[in-house]
C-alpha cells in the first residue's frame, strides 16, 4: 500500500456513530449497510451494535423484556442498577415505572398546550428572521443563526428559566449527545447539567410557584406524596437534552433540503396546503433522533448474538428509509400520502413531545419561507456545511445564500 493509499473502513464491523465520516455520510452508510450486513457492530463505546433495517428496529423498540431504557445515549460509562427509573425519566425508565412518569407529562405536551405556544413561536421565528437579514449580507447561518435558536427558547419559556440560560444548553447538548464521554474529568462542576438543574430547583423552591413546567413538577403529587428530587432532575434535564437538539436538527436538516431542492421551495411557495405533508416528509426523509437500548439478556437481532449488556442503537432514520416499507424510500416526496414513519420512535417511548417538534418545525418553515422563499447552499462542496455526531444527526453550520426575500412580510 503507498502512502496515498488510504484503507476503506469496513462500517459493518467497524462501527462508530460519534466519527466524523459517519455525519458526513450517514444516509450511504445505512443503504450499504442494509444490503449486504443489515446489523453492524463496532468496538467503540465498549461495543455497539446497530441494525438498520426497519423490522429489526422495530422488533427491539417493541421489546422491553430483551432491551432496557436504562441507558439511552451511547458512552464508555453504562448505567448500570437505575432501573426501572432510570436518570431521564420517562425516556429512561422501563415497566412498570415508566407509564406512570410518562403520564405526568403528557398534560403539558397535549395538543391544546401546544397550540398556546404558536402564537410565540412564531413571534421567535420572525425575530431570528429579523436579526439574521439585518447586517444585510447575503450568506448567513441557517443553523447556527435561526434552527437552533428557536427549540431553545421555546423550551426556556416552557420551564420558566431565562432564554439567555440557551447558550448553557448549547454546551450541555455538545457534551452529552455529540461527544458522550469526552469531556468527563474536564468539566467544572459548576458548568455541568446536573449543577445547573440543582441550582434552578432550589431557587424555585425559595420563591411563589409560577405556572410553568418546572413549577408543575415541584407541585405535582403522586398519592399524596411529592415527586421524587431524582425524578424532577431527571425529567428537566431530558426536556433540556431532548427537547432543542431533536427539532433543531429537524428543522436544519429540512431548510438544507430546500436549499438543494428549488422545486420543493416552489412548491411550498405556490401551494402552502402542501406544508403539512412536507413536514412529514421532512420527519421521515431526516429523521433526527438515534436512541440506544441495553440488552437485558443474552438475545440477537437478525440472526446476530447480542451478549447481556450489549449496547443496541435504534437508528430510526435508517428505518424510514427502508425500501421494504416505504415506496421510493430513497426519493424525498413533497406530497407524501402514505408516510408511516418513526422519527418519533416506536413503542412505549414513541416521543411524548411529537406534537411541539411538529409544530415548531411546522412553523419555523412556514416563517422561513414567507421571508426568503428563494434561497441556495452558499458552498456547493459537501463539507461546507457539518453535520453533528453522535444519536442526534443535523447541520450544525449551514452557510446559506439568501437570493430573494419578501421585505413586505417583515
Amino acid at each position: 500500500m503507498t502512502d496515498l493509499q488510504q484503507p476503506t473502513r469496513d462500517w459493518a464491523t467497524d462501527f462508530d456513530h460519534t466519527s466524523e465520516d459517519y455525519a458526513q455520510d450517514a444516509t450511504g452508510i445505512w443503504d450499504d449497510l442494509r444490503g449486504r450486513c443489515p446489523v453492524a457492530h463496532g468496538d467503540a463505546h465498549g461495543g455497539v451494535w446497530m441494525p438498520t433495517r426497519h423490522e429489526d428496529v422495530s422488533a427491539i423498540a417493541n421489546d422491553t423484556e430483551n432491551f432496557s431504557s436504562e441507558g439511552v445515549i451511547v458512552s464508555i460509562f453504562k448505567p448500570e442498577g437505575l432501573a426501572p427509573m432510570g436518570y431521564a425519566p420517562p425516556i429512561t425508565a422501563d415497566p412498570p415505572f415508566h407509564m406512570d412518569s410518562r403520564r405526568i407529562l403528557l398534560p403539558a405536551f397535549a395538543p391544546k398546550a401546544i397550540d398556546k405556544l404558536e402564537d410565540a413561536t412564531r413571534t421567535t421565528c420572525r425575530d431570528l428572521l429579523d436579526e439574521m437579514l439585518a447586517a444585510g449580507t447575503p450568506i448567513v447561518d441557517a443553523a447556527v443563526q435561526y434552527s437552533q435558536s428557536i427549540p431553545v427558547r421555546v423550551i426556556a419559556h416552557m420551564l420558566g428559566v431565562p432564554p439567555e440560560d440557551g447558550d448553557r444548553f448549547r454546551q450541555f447538548i455538545h457534551r452529552i449527545i455529540e461527544k458522550p464521554g469526552t469531556y468527563t474529568g474536564t468539566i467544572e462542576p459548576e458548568d455541568t447539567l446536573v449543577y445547573y438543574i440543582d441550582k434552578v430547583i432550589q431557587q424555585r423552591r425559595n420563591e411563589p410557584p409560577k405556572d410553568d413546567l418546572i413549577g408543575y413538577l415541584l407541585a405535582l403529587e403522586v398519592d399524596g406524596e411529592p415527586l421524587p428530587d431524582a425524578q424532577i432532575y431527571g425529567t428537566i434535564g431530558l426536556l433540556i437534552i431532548a427537547g432543542i437538539d431533536t427539532t433543531w436538527s429537524a428543522i436544519g436538516a429540512s431548510l438544507w433540503h430546500l436549499a438543494k431542492h428549488p422545486a420543493d421551495r416552489t412548491r411550498l411557495v405556490e401551494d402552502p396546503a402542501v406544508l403539512p405533508f412536507a413536514v412529514e416528509e421532512f420527519l421521515r426523509f431526516y429523521a433526527p433522533v438515534t436512541m440506544a437500548r441495553i440488552a437485558a439478556t443474552d438475545t440477537e437481532i437478525g440472526g446476530c448474538p447480542v451478549a447481556e449488556r450489549d449496547w443496541v442503537l435504534l437508528p430510526f432514520p435508517a428505518a424510514n428509509r427502508d425500501p421494504e416499507v416505504f415506496e421510493r424510500a430513497d426519493e424525498f416526496i413533497i406530497d407524501r400520502q402514505r408516510n408511516r414513519h418513526v422519527a418519533f420512535g416506536l413503542g412505549i417511548h414513541r416521543c411524548a413531545g411529537s406534537n411541539l417538534a411538529r409544530m415548531e418545525l411546522t412553523v419555523a418553515i412556514d416563517e422561513w419561507m414567507k421571508r426568503i422563499p428563494d434561497f441556495e447552499l452558499a458552498d456547493e462542496d459537501p463539507d461546507a456545511v457539518r453535520w453533528s455526531t453522535g444519536q442526534v444527526r443535523g447541520p450544525r453550520e449551514l452557510p446559506i445564500r439568501v437570493l430573494r426575500t419578501n421585505e413586505e412580510e417583515s
